[in-house]
């Protein structure tokens, strides 16, 4: 089977989004922090509550809510990180001169 490398990326800066529309998605990404865990946290704790509810146990509601905590927070860790990822790469200059 033959192996095809992938396409690089171009080394030319990227053309900044006019009209500061690039401040306004860089806002709502991480808006978009803000509303996971609380999200996961209702979901994990509806689905839980429904499986009480249908199964007729009590504890399914807890383990939906911990679940709702393990699975929001691993989420907003990784856009964290990924907002982290792009604010350092838009700072860093393209011409290998390091910055100083």
């Amino acid at each position: 089977m033959a192996f095809h490398r992938p396409i690089p990326e171009s080394k030319l800066p990227r053309a900044k989004a006019e009209g500061g529309i690039a401040s306004v998605v860089q806002a709502e990404k991480l808006m978009q922090i803000a509303f996971v865990l609380p999200s996961a946290v209702l979901i994990g704790w509806l689905l839980g509550a429904w499986a009480d509810h249908h199964f007729q146990q009590k504890w399914m509601m807890l383990t939906g809510i911990g679940f709702g905590c393990v699975a929001g927070l691993f989420s907003v860790i990784r856009m964290a990180i990924d907002a982290e990822k792009a604010t350092r790469s838009e700072d860093t200059p393209s011409d290998g001169s390091g910055g100083n």
